[in-house]
Parts: structure tokens; sequence; C-alpha cells
């Protein structure tokens, strides 16, 4: 492995952490100080919405000024997120506003909540760090060897992920109760921007006057050949998997009659068999097959997978798990490799950016309309996530005849049609 890779997956297993600390706990702050169902909501997307806004300003600065400028700018808006985050614990819970029946519910606003969503949000703003980290490796990734960097970089994600809620449930049982998780979250933060300053060199030159890096608006980025197809591509695959985590704990709890601890138990065998699967055996398959036909292959496996969601049988949920971790595991890298391709070397961090953007989109639209038509259609729903794949797929086979020259390493020098 590139000893220039090391850091930037820590600083991308770190990242994923210190989101994912916050998961198991969330509900219960807002609960406590005052909230309902519809602020958790907003609370939880105010994180997406404002990386809606931020994603894309951070990609075309990384393209403009370097990666390591903006990473250290955007890990140090997030671990100021934290300590406003944790300053919420040391404000009274005095009532500014109560709510009572009508479409909003009943709740109580108060001064710890509106300290939390502002948290949540300049978080949020400076969140673009997952768009210029993909762009970082992209600058340092060989043809060779892209396909494999992007599954090593969505397992650090994934264990991330694994260990975050993980280290929550740990440190939240102890007598400083929600508090710890927050301080090991500013800690986290804190490390990952002693790595960045320490360890990550930059990644590209200064680009010239005269050249335009950094300086592409949405227009023109859907102009690069083949982009905005991969753009739609990755905002399908988003919303999809989107419907499945607002839709699936509810049919657990409601359907299946799991208790929160059988929930934990299954994401945490759904991640760690998408750890599997962008580890080694990401990396066997990438060295065989070309980018699109793991990207086709993906898809297939995950519109054939999210029909067994709705089963009521532990074997065929488990089926349908390992289908996603396989689907998703040889499919995403892929993509994020694909779009790095098409998007060169001047304008990594733009294009990213974008699709950093656009999953935000797709995760308010997932997580909002996943719930309600849940309501609607119960398990159904994720049959109607299976035929947001089709649609991916049907995208992904047009872009496809575009990008038939790209190829693995065994084959010729990819090139873009």
């Amino acid at each position: 492995m590139n000893v220039r890779l090391m850091p930037i997956l820590l600083v991308n297993f770190v990242g994923s952490l210190g989101l994912s600390i916050v998961l198991p706990f969330l509900v219960f702050l807002v609960d406590d100080w005052g909230g309902n169902a519809l602020i958790y909501g907003v609370i939880s997307a105010s994180y997406s919405a404002f990386q809606l806004l931020g994603a894309p300003i951070l990609g075309r600065w990384s393209d403009r000024f370097g990666r390591r400028r903006v990473l250290l700018l955007s890990h140090g808006g997030t671990l100021l997120s934290w300590c406003v985050f944790f300053i919420a614990f040391l404000l009274p819970t005095d009532r500014l506003l109560d709510v009572s029946g009508g479409a909003l519910g009943t709740f109580t606003l108060t001064l710890p909540l509106l300290v939390l969503f502002l948290a949540r949000s300049l978080d949020g703003l400076t969140g673009g760090n997952v768009a210029v980290a993909n762009a970082y490796l992209a600058d340092i990734s060989t043809e060779e060897n892209r396909n494999a960097n992007f599954g090593r970089m969505a397992l650090s994600a994934n264990l991330g992920f694994v260990v975050g809620p993980a280290l929550a449930g740990l440190l939240g049982s102890t007598v400083l109760g929600h508090r710890l998780p927050v301080l090991a979250a500013i800690a986290v933060s804190a490390t990952s921007l002693v790595v960045i300053y320490s360890s990550l060199p930059e990644s590209r030159p200064k680009p010239t006057e005269m050249s335009q890096a950094g300086k592409l608006g949405l227009r023109q980025v859907a102009c690069i050949p083949c982009v905005a197809r991969l753009l739609v591509t990755h905002f399908v695959v988003m919303l999809a998997f989107h419907f499945f985590y607002a839709a699936f704990p509810m049919h657990a709890v409601r359907g299946l009659g799991w208790s929160a601890r059988n929930v934990g138990l299954f994401f945490a065998a759904l991640s760690l068999m998408m750890v599997l699967v962008q580890g080694p055996v990401l990396t066997w398959v990438s060295r065989r097959f070309q980018a699109r036909t793991l990207v086709l292959s993906g898809l297939v496996i995950l519109a054939a997978s999210f029909w067994l969601f709705g089963s009521d049988s532990l074997g065929g949920l488990l089926t349908a798990a390992a289908g996603m971790a396989l689907g998703n595991g040889i499919m995403w890298p892929s993509l994020l490799a694909l779009l790095s391709k098409a998007a060169g070397p001047d304008d990594q961090g733009t294009v990213h950016g974008y699709a950093s953007s656009g999953g935000a989109l797709a995760s308010i639209v997932g997580l909002i309309s996943g719930g309600a038509l849940f309501e609607i259609m119960g398990p159904m729903v994720f049959a109607l996530a299976a035929v947001i794949f089709a649609v991916g797929l049907a995208v992904a086979v047009s872009l496809g005849r575009a990008l038939g020259a790209t190829r693995g390493p065994a084959e010729s020098e990819a090139t873009l049609a």
C-alpha cells in the first residue's frame, strides 16, 4: 500500500467515527431537551441540508487552493461544531416556546435544542471533507490502483461507522452520560486535525493564473463528458439507500418485533460484511474486471437483494444484507473511481463536491419520503427502492457505452470517450 494513503484513510476513518458516535443517543437528547419526532427529523436533516450548500464550495476551493488547506478548514469546522454541541449540555432548558397539537405535534423549544441545531448545521456546512478526501485520493491514485484505493476509502469509513456507535454505547453508560461521547468526538476531531497538519502532504500543485481549476459551476461540470450521468447515478443510488435507512428500523420494530439490541446487531453485521467486501473481495475483483462492469453488477445485485428486505424470516433478511454488502461493496468504490477519472486532474474537488451535494439532497429526500412511504406502503417500500436501483442501472448502462474503454490494470490504459 502506498505510504501516502495511510494518512487520508486515517482522516476518513476519524471523520466517520466522529459522525457516527452521536447517532445512538441523538434522539434521547432531543427528547430530554423538549423536542419530538419532528424536531428530531429537522435536526437530523440539518447536517445534510447544510452539506448541500457547503460541499460544492469546499470542493472548488480545494481545486484552487489545495486539498490540505481545505481539509484543515473543514475539520476545523467539525471540531468547532462539536464544541458548540457540548455547550448545549451546559445551558438551562428553560422554555422559549411551547407548541401543542396540530401538524407539528407537541414539543417545547429550548435553548439547548437551538444550539444543537446550530452545531449540526455548522458541521454540515463544513462537511465537504468527504468530497475533498475523495479528490485527494484521486490525485494520488494510478490507473492500476484507483478502484482498490476507493475500496480502501469506503472500508475505512465503514470501520468508523462500526466503532463509533459501539464507542458511544460504552462511553454513554458512564456517570458522565451522553457528555462523554461528545467529548470523545471533540478529541477525535482534534486528532484528525493533527494528522492532517503533521502527516498529510499537499497532493496537487498550485494552479496557474490561467487555470480554470475551481472555477467551474454546475452547468460547466455537467458538460464534462460522462460526468452528468455519473452524478445522476450517484444521486439515484444514494436515494435508494436512504429509503432503506428510513424504513428498515421501523419495519424491524413494528413488523418483526425486534428490540433495539437486535436492530443494532443487524446493522453491525451489515457493516462488518461491507468491510469484508470492500477489503479483500474488492481488491481481488478490481484486478480482473472493469470498473464499469463492477458498477453494473453491483446495481443488479442491489436491485435483486432489496426485494428480500420485506421478508419476515431471518434467513431472508440475512440474504438481503449479504446482497446489499456485496452489491454496494463492489459498486460504490467503482462508481467513485469512474467519477474521479471523468473529472480529470484539475476538477476533482469540484466534481466530488457536487457529488456530495447531490448525495446530501438524496439523503434529505430519501429519509423524509422513505419514512412517509413506509407508513403508506409498509414493507413494499423496499421493492420501490429496488426499482430505484434499476433506474440507476439503466442510467449506468447508458454510461457504460460512453465509458466503453475504461479498463482494469490487466488491460490497456483507460481513456474516456
